[in-house]
C-alpha cells in the first residue's frame, strides 16, 4: 500500500490529520504546503516548545528580528511578531482547506503565554490580543485546561473566538472543559455572535499518561502491574470519548446545536510514542473514530503513512472496557488522581520553561542584531 493510501484511509475514517509542528523554515521551503497537498494534513498545532525549537535553529528569523530591533521593539513585542507571523502565514496556506471543510479544519493553533495559566483574567485578555494580532478567521487560540483556565475558556468563546483547549489529562477535568464550552457558546449567543462561526477542539494528551503510569507500575513491580503497562493512555482517551458522547447528547447541547453551535471535537494530542517497545503508531491506530482530530509530530505522521493499522472505529462503545483498566490500575496501587495532577503541573511547567527558552533565544538574536 502506498504512503498516501494509509493517510487517506485515516482521513476517510473521519480523523482530521493535523501536524504538531510549525516553523518559518517549514513555511519558506514549501514543506507545509507539500504536507497539505500530499499527506492529507488539514491543520497545525503549535505550543511554546515548538516555537522555542524553531527559533533556536537556523537563520530563518534573523531578518525579521533585525527589522524589529531597528524599530526599537521590546523583547515581548518581537516574540509576539515572530510567532503571529508564522501562524498568520500558515493560516493563509490552509485557507482553501478551511473553506472546503466549512471552517471545521484548515486551522492553526497559537497558545497564550503559559505563565498566565493560573490567571483567568489575563489569559482571556491575552487570547483576545492574539486573535486580533493574527487576524485570521481560521486560527484557534490555545488555552490550558487548568482550573483557572476554565473561566478564561468561557470568556474567550463568549467573545466569538475559536478555542483549542489544551493540556487535558483527566476525564473529570474534560467534563469541566465541556461545561466551560457550553457556557461560552451560551454567552456568545447572548452577545449576538453567530455560533456557526465559532469552532473548538479539546486537546486530550495521550502518550504522557502511559509514560507516567508505566513508571509507577514499574516501581510497583508485581505481575499485575507488568500486565497493565501501556494500557492507561488509550483507556483514558476512550473514556474521554464516552464522556463526549454522553454530554453532546444532552438537551443543553441540542439547544446550542439548533442555534448553530458546532460540537467541540476531541483532539488526540501527544500522540508521538515515547516508549520504543510500543508500536510507533499505536496512539493513532487505537484511537480511530469519526469526528476527532489527531495532531501528530512529523515522525509519527510518516510512520502512520508507512505502516499504520487503520482498522475502522476503535473507540465507540469501549467505555466499560476502558473503565475496567482504571479499576485494575487503582487496585494495583496506582493513585490515579495524583497521576493527573502531576501531569498537569509538569505540562504547565514544561511550557513555561520553553517560553523562557524562547525569550532567551530571541534575546540572543536581538543582541546579535544590535551587534
Amino acid at each position: 500500500m502506498s504512503d498516501n493510501d494509509l493517510l487517506a484511509q485515516l482521513s476517510r475514517a473521519g480523523v482530521s490529520i493535523w501536524l504538531d509542528d510549525l516553523s518559518r523554515e517549514r513555511l519558506d521551503t514549501g514543506n507545509l504546503a507539500e504536507l497539505i497537498r500530499d499527506r492529507h494534513v488539514v491543520g497545525v498545532t503549535t505550543n511554546p516548545t515548538i516555537f522555542a525549537n524553531a527559533l533556536a535553529k537556523g537563520e530563518a528569523y534573523d531578518e525579521q528580528v533585525r527589522e524589529l530591533t531597528a524599530r526599537g521593539a521590546d523583547l515581548a513585542s518581537i516574540v509576539r511578531e515572530l510567532t503571529t507571523t508564522d501562524v498568520r502565514n500558515a493560516a493563509d496556506l490552509f485557507r482553501d482547506v478551511y473553506r472546503a471543510t466549512g471552517g471545521v479544519d484548515g486551522r492553526v493553533s497559537i497558545e497564550v503565554d503559559p505563565g498566565l495559566a493560573k490567571d483567568a483574567e489575563k489569559t482571556a485578555a491575552e487570547a483576545q490580543d492574539l486573535w486580533k494580532a493574527v487576524d485570521r478567521p481560521n486560527i484557534f487560540v490555545k488555552i490550558p485546561a487548568t482550573e483557572e483556565g476554565l473561566p478564561a475558556i468561557t470568556r474567550t468563546l463568549a467573545e466569538g473566538i475559536s478555542v483549542n483547549v489544551t493540556l487535558i489529562f483527566s476525564v473529570e477535568r474534560y467534563r469541566k472543559v465541556i461545561e466551560a464550552f457550553f457556557a461560552g457558546l451560551e454567552q456568545a449567543k447572548a452577545n449576538g455572535h453567530d455560533l456557526r462561526s465559532i469552532q473548538s477542539v479539546a486537546s486530550f494528551f495521550v502518550s504522557r499518561v502511559d509514560t507516567e503510569v508505566d513508571k509507577r507500575l514499574d516501581a510497583i513491580g508485581t505481575d499485575e502491574a507488568k500486565q497493565l503497562r501501556g494500557k492507561a493512555a488509550i483507556a483514558n482517551a476512550r473514556l474521554a470519548y464516552a464522556a463526549f458522547e454522553e454530554l453532546f447528547a444532552t438537551d443543553r447541547w441540542q439547544a446550542l446545536a439548533q442555534a448553530g453551535g458546532n460540537p467541540q471535537r476531541p483532539l488526540w494530542a501527544s500522540t508521538g510514542v515515547k516508549d520504543p517497545s510500543y508500536s510507533d503508531t499505536r496512539y493513532v491506530d487505537e484511537l480511530v473514530v469519526a469526528g476527532v482530530v489527531n495532531t501528530m509530530p512529523e515522525k509519527t505522521l510518516f510512520a502512520v503513512a508507512d505502516h499504520a493499522a487503520v482498522e475502522g472505529d476503535k473507540v465507540t462503545g469501549t467505555g466499560a472496557q476502558a473503565q475496567e483498566v482504571f479499576d485494575r490500575l487503582s487496585a494495583a496501587g496506582i493513585d490515579v488522581p495524583d497521576v493527573f495532577r502531576t501531569l498537569e503541573d509538569e505540562g504547565v511547567e514544561k511550557f513555561e520553561k520553553s517560553w523562557q527558552e524562547l525569550l532567551d533565544s530571541v534575546s540572543g538574536q536581538v543582541e546579535k542584531a544590535k551587534g
